[in-house]
C-alpha cells in the first residue's frame, strides 16, 4: 500500500505590538499589549530603544500586557515568533499658554507664553525647544518667553518638550498659539452732567473697550498739561473707573494694566463747570460800574479775574418801571469756554 505524503507548513508568527495611547501623561504610564495569531502557550520579550541607545531587553517582563512610564520606542516577540512591528511612544503632550491671560493684547504690552506639560509635572525635569515669529529654536532650559508685543511678533508659537536625560523623549510639537497685536486703545470718558451748582459735584466714569476690560486700572487728570494723577483729597472714589469731583476743570483719564504698567491713550478735554445759582433774590445782584442807568444796550467787561454770571434788565418811566432779569450769562475766567 502507498503512503500519500503529509506536508507540514511552518508559519511564521507575528508579533503585534499595540498600545492604549502614545502619550504618557506626565508621572502616568502607558499599556502595551504585544499579540500573536495563536496566543496559547506563549511568552513574550519586551524590548526599548531611544535615539541614543540600542534595544535593550526589559528584563523581568514576560506578559502579554506590561505598563511603561518611559519615552522611547518599543518592541516585542513571543518566544516562538520574530519580532516584526514597531510602535513610537511619545511622552506627554504640551500647550502653549498666555500671561497675564487677557481676552485682548495690545501691541506694547509685555506678555509671557509658557510651554507647559499637561497634567503637570516637575518642570526642572524637562527641556523646550520653541518655534515662532521672532523665537529661538534650540532647545533650552527655560519653559517661557517673555517680550513686548509687536507688529513682528504677530503670529503663530509652539513649543515641545523633552526629558533632559532622554533625548529621544520629545513630544510632539503644540498646537499653535496665535498671537494677534491690536493697536493702542483710548479710554472713554462720560460725565453725568457738565454743570452743577457751587458746592455740588459730578460723577465722571472712564472706560476702556468692553471686549478688553480685564485688568484695567483708571487714573485721573485734572487740566491738560497735568502729569500728577488725582488723588482722594482731589475726588471722591466710588469703584475702578468711577470718581465725583466738586472743583471746575478739564478732566481727563487713562486704562494702565500689566507689569510694567501699559497704560491707553488719554480720553478726550471734559471741562466741569461750576455754575453760581442767580436765580433766588435780586438782592444777590450787583449793579457794575456805571450800571445805575443807561441808554446803552450793550456793556463791555474789563479786567475778568473770575467765572461770574451777567444779567441785565431793562426799565422806564418816572417812577421807573423794570423788566424781569434775563437768564444768567456766565463768563469764564479762562476766556476760552463757551457761556451756558
Amino acid at each position: 500500500m502507498k503512503l500519500k505524503p503529509v506536508y507540514i507548513f511552518v508559519m511564521d508568527q507575528v508579533a503585534t505590538l499595540t498600545a492604549g495611547t502614545t502619550i504618557i501623561p506626565v508621572g502616568g504610564s502607558v499599556t502595551l499589549t504585544c499579540s500573536v495569531q495563536s496566543s496559547d502557550g506563549w511568552k513574550y520579550e519586551w524590548f526599548r530603544r531611544t535615539q541614543t541607545t540600542s534595544d535593550g531587553q526589559i528584563r523581568d517582563q514576560q506578559n502579554r500586557d506590561i505598563r511603561v512610564s518611559q519615552g522611547g520606542i518599543y518592541s516585542c516577540r513571543g518566544t516562538r515568533g520574530n519580532p516584526v512591528y514597531y510602535t513610537d511612544i511619545i511622552s506627554n503632550k504640551v500647550v502653549v499658554k498666555q500671561q497675564p491671560n487677557w481676552p485682548q493684547i495690545f501691541r506694547g504690552e509685555t506678555i509671557t507664553l509658557t510651554c507647559e506639560v499637561q497634567e503637570g509635572g516637575e518642570t526642572t525635569e524637562w527641556e523646550y525647544e520653541w518655534r515662532g515669529p521672532s523665537t529661538p529654536t534650540q532647545w533650552t532650559h527655560n519653559n517661557d518667553v517673555t517680550f513686548r508685543v509687536s507688529e513682528s511678533s504677530s503670529g503663530d508659537y509652539m513649543c515641545k518638550s523633552r526629558r533632559r536625560d532622554d533625548s529621544y523623549s520629545s513630544t510632539e510639537w503644540s498646537e499653535a498659539f496665535t498671537l494677534s497685536g491690536s493697536n493702542k486703545p483710548k479710554a472713554k470718558l462720560r460725565a453725568d452732567n457738565t454743570a452743577v451748582p457751587v458746592g455740588g459735584s459730578v460723577t465722571l466714569t472712564c472706560s476702556v473697550n468692553p471686549l478688553s476690560s480685564s485688568g484695567w486700572k483708571y487714573y485721573w487728570y485734572r487740566d491738560e498739561k497735568s502729569s500728577e494723577a488725582l488723588t482722594t483729597q482731589d475726588a471722591v472714589f466710588h469703584s475702578n473707573g468711577q470718581i465725583s469731583v466738586s472743583q471746575e476743570g478739564l478732566y481727563r483719564c487713562r486704562g494702565g494694566r500689566g507689569n510694567p504698567v501699559y497704560y491707553t491713550e488719554d480720553s478726550h478735554f471734559y471741562w466741569y463747570k461750576a455754575v453760581p445759582d442767580l436765580s433766588e433774590k435780586s438782592s444777590s445782584y450787583e449793579l457794575l460800574p456805571d450800571g445805575s442807568g443807561t441808554a446803552q444796550d450793550s456793556y463791555i467787561i474789563h479786567g475778568q479775574t473770575h467765572t461770574a454770571g451777567y444779567v441785565c434788565r431793562a426799565g422806564r418811566g418816572d417812577p421807573e418801571y423794570h423788566t424781569d432779569h434775563s437768564q444768567p450769562e456766565f463768563v469764564w475766567s479762562a476766556g476760552q469756554f463757551d457761556s451756558l
